[in-house]
């Protein structure tokens, strides 16, 4: 077992576990006499969030279908306990990382103070912390990397010395109010220059411009990366390249709410190219199901992205984006229960994903988890500060479930364009804050854009999608009573 890496060593090599997972299996492995009781694992691995016990039973038996089911013996009434053979740490030799590898070199001051070093090297650093967050990558610690700091460094030579195959590095250069960082992916083994970019900001406040400027770096530090990695990965998604290709112009797509069905038909001719290739019908499936955003009243879309998210996982059972189709189309079918498993999989398959975090996000807020729910969709944004399609909308839905009506309007407000969903939010937004002529003029707007149908016509398409009947009931009393009043 490596806990660096969240590795568990199979017979037939390396086995990746889910966070969550690995925090239960280390805590059973560090005391394999010891009873752990539901509460211990629920604080370590969860802390400081209500979850239900179902969840935890989740993780317990995916780590059974991974071990011998006799390894993690329930005790009843008390909790878990490991019942194995004795663990042993894996060796450096066995535990050799199967995962694309980076090291990011310290930035360059070109400023021409030193004092100024603990600039560049906190934003050195801070990319180092973000990038670790990406499961997808083995990223060398600080510790290592900046042995290099200061060196005019050759790229392969370090390559060579860190055991890694992508070198990041750059360079800082603050000069009174200004700054400009310059940063570049290059491959250590062809020598190729990847990527490359520069910033230019001003310096007003410069812990909050550090803290932008990283976030930009690493969100699209990651995506490059990610792009670079898969396109010389060895072990390919697909043999067939055309379809790879169909399967990278529908992953640009489909990151972006405006364009994400414009990847259908690339990622239709992907699966017609390769019908094995899992991770094009995983993201196929989801944009199936997600088709239902644009067309409520055909449940078909979510029952169509189930049918394809099979497909996926029966090709491969650990396809993010198939357990997140298969999670949001139980979501809108209302069957709850079954839309968690799938959304908590999803996320810890890919816990920086910014996609998967939003639809948890809106999954939490039709359970009455309005609060989780956006701490989910601040960590998404945080992950990726470009994809600006959909936080306003579902921070403004979840605002609304949480009763924190001002906050919620102006959100809505710095939109350009509302959702229909959010609009009926809008209305009861005004209404609770006593701004009767705003929520009348808005609920005049919602029923413009369906003038064939009802309030509560209205209502059963846009809004009752949450667990608890009240809350649509007391969302169409007020929608009613602004009505009566215009």
């Amino acid at each position: 077992m490596k806990r660096a890496e969240r590795l568990l060593l199979a017979p037939n090599g390396p086995v990746e576990l889910s966070g969550r997972s690995f925090e239960i299996l280390s805590m059973l492995l560090e005391r394999p006499d010891d009873v752990i009781s539901k509460t211990e694992l629920f604080d370590a691995v969860w802390p400081g969030l209500v979850v239900e016990e179902n969840t935890l039973q989740v993780h317990v038996s995916a780590l059974r279908k991974l071990l011998p089911a006799e390894m993690i013996v329930t005790v009843h009434g008390r909790g878990y306990k490991y019942a194995g053979p004795k663990p042993i740490a894996a060796t450096a030799e066995a535990a050799a990382p199967t995962r694309p590898s980076i090291a990011v070199l310290p930035f360059d001051n070109m400023s021409g103070d030193p004092e100024q070093d603990y600039f560049s090297d906190g934003i050195t650093e801070d990319i180092i912390a973000e990038l670790g967050k990406f499961r997808e990558f083995l990223v060398i610690a600080r510790n290592s990397s900046f042995q290099f700091r200061g060196k005019a460094n050759d790229v392969a030579d370090v390559a060579k010395k860190l055991g890694i195959q992508y070198v990041v590095d750059g360079s800082v250069r603050k000069i009174g109010n200004q700054v400009r960082i310059t940063v570049q992916l290059t491959d250590a083994v062809s020598l190729a220059h990847i990527w490359g970019e520069h910033y230019d900001r001003q310096l007003d406040d410069i812990f909050a411009i550090q803290d932008e400027i990283t976030q930009m770096i690493a969100a699209r530090l990651a995506r490059q990366t990610r792009t670079a990695i898969a396109s010389r990965a060895r072990a390919r998604p697909t043999d067939n390249m055309s379809a790879y290709e169909f399967y990278l112009r529908a992953l640009q797509l489909a990151a972006v709410y405006d364009t994400v069905l414009e990847a259908e038909p690339f990622l239709r001719q992907a699966v017609k190219l390769d019908p094995r290739f899992a991770a094009a019908h995983a993201m196929l499936s989801f944009v199936e199901s997600f088709k239902y955003y644009w067309d409520y009243n055909n449940p078909g879309h979510l029952r169509s992205g189930l049918e394809i998210a099979r497909t996926a996982l029966g090709l491969d059972p650990d396809e993010a984006y198939g357990h997140l189709a298969t999670g949001f189309a139980h979501l809108y079918l209302r069957q709850f229960r079954q839309a968690e498993i799938s959304l908590d999989r999803a996320v810890a398959l890919n816990p920086n994903d910014p996609l998967i975090l939003s639809i948890r996000a809106i999954f939490l807020n039709h359970t009455d988890r309005p609060e989780l729910g956006l701490d989910e969709i601040n960590e998404a944004q945080r992950r990726d500060p470009y994809a600006v399609g959909w936080y306003d909308d579902f921070r403004g839905v979840l605002l609304t479930t949480a009763g924190r009506y001002r906050e919620a309007a102006a959100c809505y407000a710095k939109m350009a364009t509302v959702t229909p969903w959010s609009l009926i939010r809008v209305v009861i937004c005004h209404f609770e804050l006593g701004e009767i002529a705003q929520a009348r003029d808005v609920l005049a707007k919602v029923k413009a854009h369906y003038l064939e149908l009802s309030l509560d016509e209205i209502v059963d398409t846009e809004v009752d999608f949450y667990e608890d009947p009240a809350v649509c009931s007391r969302y169409l009393a007020i929608l009613r009573g602004v009505d009566s009043e215009g």
